[in-house]
């Protein structure tokens, strides 16, 4: 008795042409449109030509050479196998098949990124750090906040990726060329065998339209992730040309020297990383252009027939796992300077937004003159080459007025005691006086960490049920795929 074929680490497009060769005799012979002798005898091409193709011989891509190796193995009747069925909605299927096995994979490479930021914001919750706006330091934030951030953005990458895959895990097989035939295809059977979700319903849409949307939309999800990456390693390789960047890649790989320079130790992985994801944005781009303006039955944005081409929309899915990994990879390889960081904020005057909001608050100051008087405070310690922390009481007390007369404001003496000034102009205290929801304050912080922790928790466990779907799919096709060939051996 022919055993079935065993799967292949990493399939290729003849090992999803096994799989819908074994999904079509099985709904076939099941559907009475082949009589089970021929079930059999085809069943018995389909594990031959797939058992030569994992001892190494040839491994076709292409549906009519596959045919041929099975017709040359049994002769014309097992031809038969392809009734109700096209190249076009073969390789829209298999497109599909591919796809979705990779875009899990991808999920599961977001979750592993996910859960490094997390763990370093995690370990840095109140450490304080510079944010800027305009490419000007503005205000401070923790290092933990401010990762969270990144991680809420690629949350909704998750969020949009978990949407999607319904609409990717549709089948369209059955449909043969656009019109179905005038066979009695069971294509929702079809759908079960290769484990998907549903069908793409409209048999022209599901293999001349419907590419053009997958395509589009998994551009778009790699375009979000590579530009929320793209900002991130624009952040650090701005603080990276500092004489002491507080956020500094470890020694080890993701480093490397210079050929001539030898205090230099190079960014490596931030620069590869930035380019990675770059590409991976071009990729996403270069799907839209090739299916622009083509009409519908044409092969432009169906590529998977070519395979000088290859098969653009999954191409740009494996491009977002490298992407994430190296993401995953420099984040790992960080190190946090939390001293360094806290001078560097120290070294501007970020915080003079909380004076202006104290003087409001507590001094019951309008704030527009609040805000010129810790504008007036900036001007003089920038003259003086003093920072914050310098400035006498005395001296702000004394520019206080000036701005008051200047401004023909009543309050003549600044209503702010020394300790209430002092705190006003403290880095950690602004951020731990953040009261707003999502703020930079310690109770946020750690309440948006233990939701970061869930929502990972949650995906991992979407990814493994989806993962386990197919797998349970796989063995279903599986048996009765052995029970055509065991059924031979009678």
């Amino acid at each position: 008795m022919i055993k079935a074929p065993v799967r292949p680490a990493m399939p290729d497009a003849f090992h999803w042409l096994v799989e819908m060769n074994k999904a079509s005799a099985v709904m076939l012979v099941e559907r009475g449109l082949l009589p089970p002798a021929l079930g059999r005898t085809i069943a018995e091409a389909i594990a031959a030509v797939a058992a030569r193709g994992e001892a190494g011989g040839e491994r076709p891509g292409d549906y009519l050479e596959f045919e041929k190796a099975m017709v040359a193995r049994a002769g014309r009747d097992v031809s038969r196998v392809h009734i109700g069925r096209s190249r076009q909605d073969l390789g829209a299927t298999l497109q599909r098949l591919a796809l979705r096995r990779d875009y899990l994979h991808v999920f599961e490479r977001l979750i592993e990124t996910r859960a490094a930021l997390l763990d370093l914001a995690a370990r840095h919750p109140k450490d304080v750090i510079p944010a800027y706006t305009w490419g000007v330091q503005a205000q401070p934030l923790t290092l933990g906040h401010y990762l969270l951030g990144f991680l809420s953005a690629f949350a909704r990458l998750a969020e949009r990726m978990r949407e999607a895959y319904p609409r990717i895990n549709r089948s369209p097989f059955g449909t043969a060329a656009m019109g179905t035939s005038s066979f009695d295809i069971d294509r929702m059977r079809l759908a079960e065998l290769l484990g998907f979700d549903g069908l793409i319903e409209n048999s022209f849409d599901a293999g001349q339209i419907a590419p053009i949307d997958l395509g589009a939309e998994l551009a778009g999800l790699a375009t979000s992730c590579g530009l929320t990456i793209g900002a991130l390693v624009a952040d650090l390789t701005a603080q990276y040309a500092q004489a002491r960047p507080w956020l500094l890649l470890a020694s080890g790989a993701q480093t490397g020297g210079s050929s001539i320079m030898p205090q230099k130790r190079n960014p490596l992985g931030l620069t590869f990383l930035r380019g990675r994801a770059s590409r991976l944005i071009g990729s996403a781009q270069a799907f839209a252009l090739v299916a622009h303006n083509v009409a519908t039955g044409m092969g432009d944005y169906k590529p998977f027939i070519d395979p000088e081409q290859g098969n653009q929309p999954q191409a740009t899915v494996e491009r977002m796992a490298l992407v994430l990994d190296s993401l995953a990879e420099v984040v790992r390889a960080l190190h946090f300077d939390p001293v360094r960081a806290k001078q560097e904020v120290e070294s501007e005057f970020s915080t003079m937004t909380e004076l202006a909001d104290v003087l409001q608050r507590d001094g019951d100051i309008p704030f527009r003159i609040g805000h010129h008087f810790a504008a007036r405070l900036v001007e003089h310690l920038r003259a003086q080459e003093q920072r914050s922390s310098d400035m006498a009481f005395a001296e702000a007390q004394r520019i206080w007025r000036e701005v008051a007369d200047e401004l023909d404001f009543s309050v003549r003496a600044l209503p702010l005691s020394e300790a209430m000034f002092r705190r006003a102009l403290d880095a950690d205290n602004m951020v731990q006086s953040s009261r707003g929801l999502g703020g930079p304050q310690a109770a946020e912080v750690e309440r948006m960490l233990t939701a970061a922790r869930a929502a990972l928790d949650a995906d991992r466990q979407w990814q493994k049920a989806h993962v386990e779907n197919l797998a349970r799919a796989q063995k279903v096709l599986d048996q009765n795929f052995e029970r055509l060939l065991a059924r031979s051996a009678d």
